[in-house]
């Protein structure tokens, strides 16, 4: 059983590598609602998308075991500090698994990369609302305007892309 999770991991950090290195960005249709979601951040408390309405919401899918997320963190917490005061909101959501990687062990995770955005823990049905039918790749970050439409998907990490899709929103 172990060997097989390991071989899970490999694969699909094999696929995020790829990924990586198309680096590549995706409109959405325009005008598509974000999926809401309910979902507990690493304290417990219940997090919902809608409260961010009237907010830019960057949502990052990621993973602690993927290397292109860890390249990812501090251009996340960067936009945060530049933009947070503009009404900007990074929303982290984890795709690790809880049995491997608990809540605790996310904190200490967070507190040690100084990240400044909410981390919430993924369920099945947010990745399906997300994702659909498409493979999972992670990052994936999903551009979200005020009025709660996705403006674009980002798939992979390309150091300086979100910040210009930022500035069409904040200018």
């Amino acid at each position: 059983m172990l060997q097989l999770l390991n071989l899970k991991k490999v694969f699909l950090l094999c696929l995020v590598v790829l990924v990586l290195c198309i680096g590549c960005t995706q409109p959405e249709n325009p005008g598509k609602a974000a999926p809401d979601f309910s979902l507990e951040d690493l304290s417990g408390n219940t997090v919902n998308l809608s409260a961010s309405k009237g907010h830019v919401v960057l949502l990052d899918f990621w993973a602690t075991w993927c290397p292109p997320c860890l390249m990812s963190i501090p251009e996340l917490v960067g936009l945060q500090q530049k933009y947070g005061g503009e009404g900007l909101e990074v929303i982290g959501i984890s795709l690790d698994d809880p049995e491997e990687i608990s809540n605790g062990d996310l904190l200490d995770f967070k507190k040690r990369l100084k990240i400044n955005y909410k981390i919430l823990r993924a369920d099945w049905r947010v990745v399906e609302d997300y994702f659909g039918s498409e493979s999972t790749s992670i990052p994936t970050l999903f551009v979200i305007d005020r009025e709660g439409r996705i403006v674009e998907k980002h798939i992979g990490f390309s150091p300086g892309l979100l910040e210009k899709s930022l500035k069409d929103l904040f200018s």
